[in-house]
């Protein structure tokens, strides 16, 4: 049997779903995703599913060129996969999500991205496609974005209006980096689920880039911040909990058995959960069907909060912006996960921060990005700290690695050779300097794209496509 297809029983196989995750230090290793919104450079439209210039010709132009599989769904591509590539996955405008595969260094995964991004850019040029580097469409409301067809997607857009005001918004015109880490217990998943939460207000102002939606001035520096806290109080946002003394394994699956069911998937056939929420799925069953752990994973995937449990701990506050920053950001993290005493460093930074001092932070970085404040501190002078929290902890990293080699050791890709296999012979360290440079001009990007809107660009939306493409 297909370990997805096996029955859950009760709360101790969700337990153990999560606890068969943990990896010694020695396999730990990054996966990043981001987003990116497409538009074509001559009107500023988005690029619908359909058409000779549209998403679904641009996915045969992928395959056509070797090295992807198409994922189909209803007689149409949806997502493209790669055994070594990761895989292509479409959001519901039509932004394209790379979901890079878990690899070792930084090095490699800014290696990935900058092949992908060469390789979506050179095939989108005859169709004039312009994928821009920001956290949000800036130009049209969701009425006027095309929709993707994805049996998904149709569920969540009857669902998600009837839980928040932005939900639709968030789906079709966001875009976001996130970055996946490993754990090796439940007390490291914990250091790392709550240092996640009380950093992202701060590395959500480093990365802050949607400050124009609509055609305008947002009067936000991030607005897909606020776009997310009014998309599904159920399965957004903070989950307080994880400060709590009994906060591992059992709270978050219990949190999630009361999160209602966006669907039921069997075969290809989504069925609507109609308010019915994991626990009453387990005790009582749903439409004549029985729980099983891809049940599971499908409804973790459907939880959004600010840092998620999956079968990694996935930090997820940060929109998109420049390739620079894109490679910044496993790097950042990384500095501060994989190393023991950046990781309790910066728990000592931010420990004193109350629930309701981050949600306001978390506020107030969406207005004012690197401005803002947080419990009473600047936010850029918490990213100063955190960064370079960060890049102590990947020289220690690196060190490491080099210590592994000096005694014959073997580090490479499979993970041989100890907590050395995390590091390389290449200084990660550099690939912070994008957020070094954010923090000397004490302004978020989004800010920067403000400032250029209105004087250098005088405001015309093709000098912001030119400017803002990948």
């Amino acid at each position: 049997m297909n370990a997805k297809d096996q029955p859950i029983e009760g709360l101790g196989d969700l337990v153990g779903y999560f606890r068969s995750a943990e990896k010694p230090r020695s396999l730990w290793r990054v996966g990043t995703e981001h987003e990116k919104v497409g538009v074509y450079a001559d009107t500023g439209d988005r690029v619908p599913y359909e058409g000779p210039y549209g998403i679904a010709a641009l996915f045969d132009r992928l395959v056509a060129e070797g090295g992807w599989e198409r994922v189909d769904e209803r007689g149409r591509t949806i997502a493209l996969e790669s055994p070594i590539r990761g895989s292509i996955t479409l959001e519901p405008g039509g932004q394209f999500e790379l979901s890079g595969a878990p690899l070792y260094t930084t090095e490699e995964t800014c290696a990935e991205l900058d092949e992908h991004l060469a390789q979506v850019k050179r095939l989108s040029e005859d169709f004039d496609i312009a994928w821009l580097a920001l956290g949000m469409d800036p130009f049209h409301p969701v009425d006027q974005i095309p929709t993707m067809p994805k049996a998904r997607y149709d569920v969540m857009r009857r669902y998600l209006p009837t839980r928040g005001g932005l939900g639709l918004d968030m789906m079709h015109a966001t875009a976001t980096v996130q970055a996946n880490y490993d754990f090796e217990s439940e007390a490291d998943m914990i250091a790392k689920m709550r240092v996640g939460m009380l950093a992202t207000p701060v590395v959500s102002a480093l990365y802050a880039n949607s400050s124009l939606s609509g055609g305008r001035e947002n009067g936000f520096i991030s607005k897909r911040l606020m776009i997310w806290r009014d998309t599904d109080p159920d399965r957004c946002g903070q989950i307080p909990f994880v400060f709590e003394p009994d906060f591992g394994y059992e709270r978050y699956a219990n949190w999630a058995l009361d999160v209602p069911l966006f669907f039921v998937v069997r075969g290809k056939r989504y069925e609507p959960g109609d308010g019915t929420t994991f626990r009453q799925f387990m005790d009582h069953g749903f439409r004549g069907l029985r729980p099983t752990l891809g049940d599971w994973e499908t409804h973790l995937t459907t939880l959004f909060p600010d840092v998620r449990l999956k079968r990694i701990v996935e930090v997820r506050g940060s929109d998109t912006a420049s390739p620079g920053h894109l490679c910044a950001l496993p790097a950042l993290w990384k500095g501060l996960f994989y190393d023991a005493d950046s990781l309790e460093g910066a728990w000592e930074l931010l420990r004193r921060t109350s629930v309701h001092e981050l949600d306001a932070g978390q506020l107030d970085v969406a207005k004012r990005g690197l401005r803002a404040e947080m419990g009473g501190r600047k936010v850029i002078d918490l990213a100063r700290e955190l960064v370079a929290l960060a890049a102590e902890g990947l020289r220690r990293i690196a060190a490491e690695a080099s210590a592994v080699r000096a005694n014959g050791g073997l580090v490479d890709r499979r993970g041989a050779g100890g907590p050395g296999a995390m590091g390389s012979a290449a200084n990660e360290v550099r690939f912070l300097d994008p957020l070094l440079e954010q923090i000397d001009k004490g302004i978020s990007p989004g800010e920067e794209v403000l400032d250029r809107w209105r004087n250098e660009w005088d405001r015309d939306w093709s000098d912001l496509i030119e400017a803002t493409r990948f």
